[in-house]
């Protein structure tokens, strides 16, 4: 079977299984994953293994190995790089919100730019988390102010939920020093400046218009605030109804959100300005990993419930237990979208995509367009929008050249930047976050958080075609 169709199996087996069996997403991602792996040729898993620098021995090797263990590995390695910062999350979610440290953090907003620009507030808040922090990462932390906002205000609550999606999300993937970008801007020689620049202006534009569909579709189809298995609207409106004396301070209720993002920022910061090794330097490094980070983080916040309500062993076991149930659903679902990918990969459909890349002839915007094309179908075939990215800049680094290209490679880079945006869907972990997190069904999220995110991807490209030809940088 060829690349292209063992893609549109898998695809087609997710779909069905989610949409017609009603099989849980994990489920429905595994029985993919096997699906796809046991049609993929030992020639294209060979043809994978060489194209991402492995020799013709562990080509051979990992054509071998069981297609149970290959699955067993990317769902492993997915979970190694997001299960700890999802658990971490969690609980810093829901200590937030047990604490009451996200109501105050909301009373404190809506005092400071009014109830009805709260939208808004959301939206630039997501764009400046999305910065340093990865985007689940920042919709797991904002999310409690958006359901006790919601709690408080009676409505609004999709508005809230993809005015977060559209900030953090934009920002994830333009403007460093998150992964996606930070790699590409290197890949392609592009100034870190530069691309933390072009990204914001691009970002912004972006992000506008995401937020004007997120109001439409919020005055159209509009979602009511619901159970999930992190807090209940009871909790909540209860919640909602105290008075500002039974609440934590500001200064503490902020310190779980903001401390993890001083610390990875600081450590971003520190390997710019200071490139000899030095004692400080390797502290703030290790402070600065994103998984010790959202451990300390959450140290900070079961600090914020035990400032709230004294050393309750009870209530702090409940705590905990919750958070990490509906961590744990996540952590399940990403890590076996992850399975999938891994086995995607597999296909080849890398190298293919590379053949057709390198008998491309084009002008600037055609070039652009390929990136902008080639990221999104990557996107759409493995699930992460920084894979994509890193996939595609591999891929078109020869294009980077001004000469070759018409332009800076910054916009190259913007390209691809706003290819990861468009065909989110089920292998994307954002969308079960989302999706699982917020209390949305499949279905509605497929609507608003797929839709947001094609729209903001399209606004994005067409702003970095305009700049390309009105301020080529050459």
């Amino acid at each position: 079977m060829t690349p292209l169709l063992l893609l549109a199996t898998g695809i087609a087996v997710v779909i069905g299984g989610i949409v017609v069996l009603r099989l849980h997403a994990a489920l429905a991602l595994l029985l993919a994953a096997i699906t796809v792996g046991v049609f993929t040729p030992a020639e294209s898993i060979i043809s994978y293994a060489k194209d991402t620098g492995k020799t013709e021995e562990a080509a051979q090797k990992l054509a071998e190995i069981p297609i149970g263990k290959r699955i067993a590995n990317g769902f492993g390695a997915t979970c190694g790089k997001i299960g700890i910062l999802i658990a971490m999350a969690a609980i810093i979610g829901k200590c937030l919100l047990d604490s009451g440290g996200a109501d105050r953090i909301v009373r404190s907003t809506l005092r400071l730019v009014g109830e009805k620009r709260a939208p808004i507030a959301f939206l630039g808040s997501g764009f400046t988390l999305g910065m340093p922090v990865f985007f689940d990462t920042v919709f797991y932390l904002m999310l409690p102010l958006a359901k006790v906002f919601t709690a408080r205000s009676g409505g609004n609550y999709l508005l809230l939920v993809l005015a977060i999606v559209a900030g953090g999300s934009m920002a994830h993937s333009l403007v460093p020093p998150t992964p996606g970008p930070l790699v590409v801007a290197e890949v392609f020689n592009v100034e870190i400046g530069q691309m933390m620049l072009g990204g914001l202006a691009v970002g912004i534009f972006a992000t506008g218009s995401g937020f004007i569909f997120a109001k439409w579709i919020n005055r159209k189809n509009p979602v009511p605030l619901r159970d999930t298995p992190d807090s209940n609207l009871a909790d909540l409106k209860i919640q909602a109804q105290k008075p500002d004396s039974e609440l934590p301070p500001l200064w503490l209720s902020i310190l779980p959100i903001f401390l993890p993002i001083l610390l990875i920022a600081g450590a971003t910061t520190a390997n710019l300005l200071i490139s000899e090794p030095c004692p400080c330097k390797d502290l703030i490094n290790i402070l600065g990993e994103k998984n010790l980070a959202l451990v300390i983080a959450a140290i900070a916040a079961v600090l914020l419930l035990i400032y709230q309500f004294g050393f309750d062993k009870e209530r702090l076991a409940k705590t905990f237990q919750d958070a990490l149930s509906g961590g744990g659903v996540v952590i399940l679902i990403t890590a076996s979208g992850g399975a999938f990918g891994a086995i995607l990969q597999q296909t080849g459909i890398g190298p293919w995509m590379k053949g057709q890349v390198d008998a491309a002839g084009m002008s600037t915007l055609g070039i652009l367009l390929l990136a902008f094309g080639v990221t999104a179908l990557i996107r759409f075939a493995q699930g992460s929008a920084t894979v994509a990215m890193m996939t595609t800049a591999a891929i078109l680094a020869g294009l980077a050249d001004p000469a070759v290209l018409g332009c800076s490679p910054l916009y190259l880079a913007l390209a691809i930047g706003c290819g990861s945006k468009p065909l989110a869907w089920m292998n994307d972990s954002g969308f079960w976050v989302v999706c699982k997190l917020s209390g949305l069904t499949e279905g509605e999220t497929l609507r608003t958080f797929s839709v947001l995110l094609t729209i903001m991807g399209i606004a994005g490209i067409f702003a970095t075609c305009i700049l390309a030809k009105l301020l080529p940088l050459i």
